[in-house]
């Protein structure tokens, strides 16, 4: 995963109000990993979004 490139092509930026111990804890994984809290972001959300293909409407929607 460490080999991997993330945010690549264009980027648009968000702003977005996140819990203190969220934020907080991405700042720790910052400063113990080599990667930078928009890449961290950019992983998180991209896991998420893998995870839940159904908010795409690009699998069949469970009721």
């Amino acid at each position: 995963m460490k080999s991997q490139k993330h945010n690549q092509g264009e980027l648009k930026e968000i702003k977005v109000k996140i819990e203190k111990d969220v934020v907080e804890d991405f700042e720790k994984m910052v400063k113990n990993t080599n990667f930078t809290i928009d890449e961290l972001v950019v992983i998180a959300l991209k896991r998420f979004r893998s995870s839940h293909a159904d908010y795409l409407k690009q699998v069949p929607m469970t009721e």
